[in-house]
């Protein structure tokens, strides 16, 4: 882990963190050692993932789109645990709509609207709440309370068509990131963000059996579907090495959405 934080020494709060990518950082955190409360809207998959973790890992029903939940749900992680240092943002949703459709035609501004307010404003209003937390926490020795992985997306940078609003708002997050973080340094707390290309996860359990192997043959190397334990790892990495801050991290295998 470098000179950055121990793993038995994270107190996370992971939103997502009932499956996919947020779970595999759950899983990760806990069989180090370290401790995590999910927080998700899925509360059978939050509540059967902690009691299968067990004692390291506690569950928090929230909807990160609400300010009032949020705040109720890190000052549930923090009774729990005694502070929160860590923040890994997984929750999202996504959806696919052209501009124009001749069958449906225009996109449905309600759904632009909602896929912004989940993956952008959730992860925004977590954000803010969450330091306001972390500012409390005592430094180490070179300053740091804390530490933010936000989840954007390859589709951030090369969106394919009917991806206006997953692009839109993974977008909003890359763009978000730096002033946040060259705020947030005043404070002793870095913001990164990692970028995932095609990845195994529930979301793309919706697609049929063709349009996933397409998405693989589109890896150059390796040629399949990234493993969310590859995102944790990532997470655990930015955690431990502390010059990483302010910037986005790609876990694509050299991809590049056509």
């Amino acid at each position: 882990m470098g000179v950055g934080m121990n793993v038995s020494d994270i107190k996370a709060i992971i939103t997502g963190g009932s499956s996919g990518l947020g779970g595999a950082c759950v899983r990760h955190i806990a069989e180090l050692g370290g401790k995590a409360a999910i927080f998700d809207i899925e509360k059978n998959r939050g509540e059967a993932l902690a009691k299968e973790i067990g004692a390291n890992v506690t569950f928090v029903e929230t909807d990160v789109t609400s300010e009032d939940r949020v705040k109720a749900s890190i000052a549930t992680a923090t009774d729990f645990f005694g502070e929160i240092n860590v923040v890994i943002n997984c929750a999202g949703i996504g959806d696919a709509s052209k501009v124009y459709s001749k069958s449906r035609g225009p996109f449905d501004l309600s759904l632009f609207s909602k896929i912004i307010q989940v993956n952008l404003i959730g992860t925004f209003n977590v954000i803010r709440l969450a330091v306001e937390s972390m500012i409390d926490n005592e430094p180490d020795e070179e300053g740091e309370r804390g530490v933010i992985i936000n989840t954007a997306s390859v589709a951030a940078f090369e969106g394919q068509i009917g991806q206006a609003a997953y692009s839109a708002s993974k977008g909003g997050i890359v763009s978000m990131m730096l002033p946040i973080a060259r705020e947030c340094a005043s404070y002793g707390i870095r913001v990164m963000t990692i970028a995932p290309g095609i990845f195994d996860t529930p979301m793309l359990s919706l697609l049929p059996d063709d349009a996933r192997k397409s998405l693989e043959a589109m890896t150059p190397f390796p040629k399949r579907l990234g493993k969310p334990s590859e995102y944790a790892e990532t997470a655990l990495h930015i955690i431990g090495n502390k010059m990483l801050n302010g910037d986005v991290i790609r876990i694509d295998g050299a991809m590049r959405m056509q």
